[in-house]
Formats: C-alpha cells, sequence, structure tokens
C-alpha cells in the first residue's frame, strides 16, 4: 500500500484537489440559489408597494 502511495503521489494530489474544487463548486451553487431567492423576494416586495 505505501508503496502504491509513493509511485502514485501525483494521482492522489490531483483526486483531493479535484474533491475540494469539486466541493467549492456545489457551495456556490448552493450560495447562489440561495441569493437569487432572496434577490426575487426583494424585488417582489418593491413591486407590491
Amino acid at each position: 500500500m505505501i508503496q502504491f502511495l509513493t509511485d502514485n503521489a501525483i494521482y492522489i494530489v490531483m483526486i483531493i484537489v479535484l474533491i475540494v474544487w469539486t466541493g467549492i463548486f456545489f457551495y456556490l451553487l448552493g450560495v447562489d440559489r440561495r441569493i437569487k431567492s432572496i434577490e426575487k423576494e426583494i424585488n417582489g416586495d418593491k413591486n407590491e408597494e
């Protein structure tokens, strides 16, 4: 197992980086959806007045 990790260290690092970037992407996607719903709520309140 140690030999596999030392021989393929760059691939292990690349997989970890890919996982981190995927997590950041989905986090930002969720934040974007929340911001859009808040914007709709604010704009809806302005239109009613």
